[in-house]
């Protein structure tokens, strides 16, 4: 599953709507991750599961519970 830009601007974060890009650039340079790719390609839900960070899992449990009920 590839998880979007769009879709950080919709999942939930501490109870608060969407979350913020600067923050989520600053996170995927802290772990490795290209953010221009990201932003042009999606990235994949086992990628971001191996950064072993909750946050990473939170957005990936959210946009599973968003796709089961579709």
């Amino acid at each position: 599953m590839k998880i979007t830009p769009s879709d950080l601007h919709e999942a939930p974060l501490f109870g608060k709507r969407g979350w913020c890009a600067k923050g989520c650039r600053a996170w995927a340079a802290a772990h490795h991750l290209d953010w221009s790719a990201f932003v042009r390609d999606g990235i994949d839900e086992a990628e971001l599961l191996a950064t072993g960070d909750p946050m990473a899992a939170a957005l990936v449990d959210w946009k599973k519970s968003q796709q089961d009920e579709s």
